[in-house]
């Protein structure tokens, strides 16, 4: 399975061992405890020297089968997840940053991870130091001075700029740095950090992964080592994967490759569409030939994603007057999903965050995160057409 293509692997990985009674499917196993007759066996499975499972705050067999799933997927040793992609985050930034440490990142982080950056590791007396997203200098010079974690996000949320993954595990690994990554925006489809060096890789396996918009979940792989620091603070502090959920999300994976190529293709189409639109400003979508992070891009991923934003003349009255106009597009503070899903970033990815917050992070308050579904994309095209045509002139004019 470990050398099979990826299409094959989002199929058949990690659900052989978990299938019983002759079915094809993984069953939900809704059980919150297992028992056993032998005390002997029992004990070997609850200190983790037998395979199996004792309670379900600490593991499921069909929240296994998801885990090994994406474990396979990234090519990682080991994987345990989340109630949901910010658990996912703040556990794992939990288990390594303890007060007097330090962690340098991007400004460009989803809005969530923002807040635990400005906000709560603050509070623990753990230094933050934030860098220019794609200025790789002054995040090595800021790394140089010695740091605990170095934290990244590539593509962005919602910007999509790129950072080059290997230069700073480089730097990250010179000083003895963690270095984690944000794979959500990329899906392992497109991107395999841990092929790139990268220590740790995260998901919001609510957005691409399950891809359907009906389940919240969380996902973080890497060196088993690492993970079982991991998996033991998530099992004592709580924040575990429902097994309904888990079973959604393992059942929207075996379509992962198929959604994702049909979205990179879809996206990149709407963007170079949007470049010809009087009424937008900028596009921002690395898979442009002008995009500031296309040629890096174009070496460690291969496919550029089913995300873009964009902006328009006149802000946000325009923003107001266009989304309501798609017929083909849920206004929601979701991504991923096989439905095009488009809202203005001051209520999605940044809605934590102020306006003047916003603005420090190059987000202008009239950008349009746009979640390219897989839809045909002349429907998608033509809806954004007789959108932007009902548009009143008046509106140009304050931009």
């Amino acid at each position: 399975m470990e050398q099979s293509k990826m299409g094959t692997k989002a199929l058949w990985a990690g659900e052989k061992e978990q299938l019983v009674h002759g079915a094809t499917q993984v069953p939900v196993i809704h059980s919150v405890s297992f028992g056993y007759d032998d005390l002997d066996e029992w004990y070997e499975v609850a200190t983790g020297q037998k395979d199996g499972h004792i309670y379900g705050r600490n593991t499921n067999p069909t929240v296994k089968a998801f885990e090994e799933k994406i474990r396979i997927l990234e090519g990682a040793e080991a994987v345990t997840s989340f109630s949901t992609g910010m658990a996912a985050i703040s556990n794992t930034l939990e288990t390594f940053l303890f007060p007097g440490d330090r962690i340098v990142s991007i400004k460009d982080t989803y809005g969530g991870t923002n807040k635990i950056f400005t906000e709560f590791l603050p509070q623990k007396q753990i230094d933050v130091e934030l860098c220019e997203t794609g200025n790789h200098e002054a995040i090595e010079a800021e790394v140089t001075k010695g740091c605990k974690i170095l934290y990244l996000e590539t593509p962005t949320n919602p910007t999509v700029k790129i950072t080059d993954i290997e230069r700073m595990v480089q730097a990250g690994h010179d000083v003895g740095a963690l270095v984690i990554i944000d794979n959500t925006f990329a899906t392992p489809i497109n991107q395999n950090p841990i092929d790139l060096g990268v220590d740790l890789v995260i998901h919001s396996a609510t957005k691409f992964l399950g891809g359907h918009a009906d389940a919240l979940g969380g996902v973080v792989c890497g060196p088993e080592n690492l993970v079982e620091k991991i998996y033991h603070y998530r099992e004592i502090n709580g924040a575990t994967l429902d097994p309904m959920a888990a079973y959604l999300l393992l059942r929207g994976m075996k379509t992962l490759h198929l959604r994702v190529e049909k979205q990179n293709e879809n996206a990149h189409k709407i963007a170079e569409y949007l470049k010809t639109v009087d009424w937008v400003d900028d596009v921002f979508y690395p898979g442009l030939e002008e995009h500031i992070g296309h040629d890096i891009a174009k070496q460690q991923m291969r496919g550029f994603g089913g995300m873009l934003s964009f902006s328009v003349k006149g802000g946000m009255d325009t923003v107001r007057y266009l989304l309501p106009k798609l017929q083909f597009a849920n206004r929601a503070a979701n991504l991923g999903a096989v439905e095009t899903v488009v809202g203005p970033a001051r209520t999605t990815s940044h809605i934590e965050c102020t306006p003047e917050e916003r603005a420090a992070m190059g987000i202008p308050e009239g950008l349009i995160r746009y979640s390219a579904g897989i839809e045909n994309i002349d429907d998608l095209i033509n809806d954004l057409e007789q959108a932007f045509a009902s548009l009143p002139e008046e509106l140009m004019a304050k931009g």
